[in-house]
């Protein structure tokens, strides 16, 4: 399931060159800096994370407003960017993460040295890759190697040398999940899904979760766009397709086919492809990809026959964007759930990219995350079915088939997985 939630995330996150320096996060992020003061970070050095856990509320409050004096005095904000001499405290955030994607810019100078601490455990690394002095301990490979890793360890350098030259912003992109980190630097896979070690006590693995530092020490440092989205736990999702074949689907088997490691329904065909088992409340995960004009749905708790929209639920799975579809009532766009509740629009990606998308059905509420984007929440049982045109048959079902419901275009599923609540 690791594996799966890597390949699920392996999406090319472009900085668009118009946000440079203005901290304007990317669909599904949270700037963790500001732009303008240092609200929500602290300082805290090269110390074990666990001291700060075993303090209560208030001892860690007071503990935070402690280290704002030195703080202050090694770190400002300066045109919208994060600048710190080289000494003092690391710049740490308050709130601890688990699972992320982290994507930031650093510029820095000549024999600067710096790093990123990921679950308050040390590091990334960031140096001055033409320091001879450092040669000797790695500075000569570059930056984005998991520096702490045991000498010879899988990680602890990076494949590949990308500094830029001092002046120029560096991009940084992390994805960590449990103990495996992935590092791309300027665009560039350095590091590849490998165990970071604790640093702190190598006999076991690395804290479940834990702050983002902003290391530094030996020469100023700024960092700009400082974004991170957080990856939604992956305890207890079955896969439903193996990626290959539909082995374990039913239906409409014939008009769906398998390419390039996902379900496609073909062109010119139809009808509902269902998973193999029933189900009631459960958060459904998949990616999907829309052709220009593309429509398909996703029927939940169908009886495993007729038309899904009328027999059980249809989410609408639509590109909002062709001429075609201008006219539309809203109840039938992308999201929506067909016939009966109208999703908000604005958060598809463009034709031809791969979108993620979470359905959480329990009961009768239904909530639908679109690419970071909470497009749809709404209690089924509380819309006024008096004001509804044709009020599906299978409304109250409870339980049923999931699957996908074509209408002759080839989108594309793939890491399809189900949750049981």
């Amino acid at each position: 399931m690791r594996s799966l939630l890597f390949t699920l995330i392996a999406l090319v996150i472009v900085y668009p060159q118009s946000s440079f320096g203005q901290n304007i996060p990317p669909k599904g992020f949270k700037a963790l800096f500001n732009g303008k003061d240092l609200k929500g970070w602290f300082g805290h050095g090269t110390k074990d994370p666990r001291t700060l856990w075993k303090m209560s509320p208030d001892e860690l409050k007071a503990h935070h407003e402690k280290t704002l004096k030195d703080i202050n005095a090694h770190w400002s904000v300066q045109n919208g960017e994060l600048v710190n001499d080289g000494k003092g405290l690391y710049l740490t955030t308050k709130k601890d993460y688990k699972d992320f994607e982290l994507l930031l810019e650093y510029k820095t100078v000549p024999k600067a040295d710096s790093g990123i601490y990921l679950r308050g455990v040390p590091q990334v690394q960031i140096w001055d890759p033409t320091e001879e002095a450092k040669w000797k301990i790695g500075a000569d490979k570059g930056s984005g190697g998991l520096w702490n890793n045991s000498k010879g360890a899988p990680g602890k350098d990076p494949s590949k040398r990308m500094d830029r030259p001092f002046g120029e912003w560096n991009q940084f992109r992390i994805i960590m999940i449990g103990e495996k980190v992935t590092v791309h630097l300027n665009g560039e896979k350095v590091v590849d899904n490998v165990v970071m070690e604790n640093y702190f006590d190598r006999k076991i693995p690395i804290f479940e979760k834990g702050p983002i530092q902003l290391q530094t020490h030996g020469g100023e440092i700024r960092w700009r766009n400082v974004f991170i989205r957080e990856i939604e736990d992956e305890t207890g999702f079955q896969t439903l397709f193996n990626g290959k074949d539909l082995a374990g689907w039913h239906g409409a088997v014939n008009n769906y086919e398998v390419v390039d490691g996902a379900i496609m329904c073909k062109k010119g065909k139809g009808g509902t492809l269902y998973a193999k088992d029933e189900y009631s409340d459960f958060v459904f995960r998949f990616e999907f990809k829309l052709p220009p004009g593309g429509n398909n749905g996703i029927a939940v708790r169908s009886p495993g026959k007729g038309d899904p929209a009328w027999e059980a639920y249809e989410i609408q799975v639509l590109d909002n964007t062709a001429e075609k579809y201008a006219k539309l009532q809203p109840y039938q766009f992308h999201g929506s759930v067909y016939g009966l509740a109208p999703a908000k629009r604005g958060a598809l990606l463009p034709v031809g990219e791969w979108n993620q998308q979470e359905i959480y059905f329990k009961g009768s509420h239904i909530k639908i995350n679109l690419n970071g984007t909470i497009i749809l929440d709404q209690d089924v049982s509380k819309i006024d079915l008096s004001k509804v045109k044709k009020v599906p048959k299978g409304v109250n079902r409870s339980k049923g088939f999931i699957g996908f419901a074509g209408h002759s275009d080839p989108v594309q599923f793939r890491n399809v997985r189900i949750k049981n609540l």
